[in-house]
């Protein structure tokens, strides 16, 4: 629980996290506002419309969380008070993922109370489990992203590399494997970011697995990329 407050005292020690955070909450709540306000019918996952730009920023703030220790060199105090590596690298993946898990739910559920006030009309009661996974889900969805951007931020410790290979993997890559001709329409099926999609949607896409399968295999890649991370934490310098 130390470790757990002192990660928490030094990420919202600095603007970027409340920055962060603010912005999260305003794009995804935004565009879901503005989705329904052109909309007479919507459905109860086009209420999340907008939870791609929040996990954007997610994804950066998670990122700040650990590069900006290797940028001033905080690292190597933090590795001096706590020797032992993957208690703190820990301590940082499970505070970053907890902050993203609540600004998920409170985004996914402020999008879709917006957009039944913008839409009244529609029928957007979370009447079945997928209409709560559809909503609830994105918390889930955010917070093992964040665990993703504190991987990469600790392997590259750059912001801008990490940042860039998360925003083009995520926004980009995924979409361009398809293209790879005989091969390519296979391999994108299983890219993570398409199964954390293929967790929220409304189903029936052509995934090879489906919801909750989708966001295990998701969880799976990034803990493995997190393991990984913690491999090379330890044997790096700080």
């Amino acid at each position: 629980m130390t470790l757990l407050a002192v990660e928490r005292i030094k990420l919202f020690s600095t603007r970027s996290a409340w920055w962060c955070s603010a912005l999260v909450l305003a794009l995804t709540i935004g565009f879901a506002g503005l989705f329904a306000s052109q909309l007479d019918q919507m459905t109860v996952s086009m209420t999340q419309v907008g939870h791609q730009f929040g996990l954007m920023v997610v994804l950066v703030l998670a990122t700040l969380s650990i590069t900006t220790e290797y940028r001033f060199g905080t690292i190597r105090s933090t590795f001096l008070a706590v020797p032992n590596r993957t208690a703190a690298l820990a301590a940082k993946t499970v505070l970053v993922a907890l902050v993203a898990l609540v600004l998920g739910e409170i985004a996914a559920f402020g999008s879709w109370g917006v957009s039944n006030l913008l839409s009244p009309n529609a029928d957007l009661a979370l009447a079945t489990a997928d209409d709560w996974r559809m909503v609830a889900g994105v918390g889930l969805v955010f917070a093992i992203g964040a665990v993703l951007a504190v991987a990469v931020g600790a392997l590259l410790r750059q912001t801008a590399g990490a940042v860039t290979l998360l925003l083009i993997w995520s926004l980009l890559l995924e979409n361009l494997v398809g293209m790879i001709p005989t091969i390519g329409e296979d391999v994108q099926k299983w890219m993570p970011f398409n199964h954390a999609s293929n967790f929220l949607a409304s189903g029936g896409d052509g995934m090879p697995l489906g919801p909750w399968g989708s966001l295990g295999y998701f969880a799976g890649v990034v803990l493995a990329i997190w393991v990984v991370s913690l491999v090379v934490v330890q044997r790096r310098d700080a």
